[in-house]
C-alpha cells in the first residue's frame, strides 16, 4: 500500500502532536520547525485534519 506525502506527513505531524502536546496547544511554527516542513505546507494539512476532527 503506498502512502502519499501528504499522508506521511500528516501522520508525522499526529505524533508530533501526541508527543509534545499534552494538555495544550502546539503551535503550527513550532511542529513545522521540529518536522523540516513549510508553514504553509502545514497549514493546508492541519486544516485538513480539523475538517476531519483529528486536532
Amino acid at each position: 500500500m503506498k502512502i502519499s506525502t501528504k499522508g506521511r506527513y500528516a501522520l508525522r505531524i499526529l505524533a508530533d502532536i501526541a508527543e509534545h502536546g499534552g494538555e495544550k496547544n502546539v503551535p503550527i511554527r513550532e511542529i513545522a520547525e521540529r518536522q523540516g516542513f513549510s508553514d504553509k505546507y502545514l497549514e493546508g494539512i492541519v486544516s485538513r485534519l480539523s475538517s476531519a476532527g483529528l486536532v
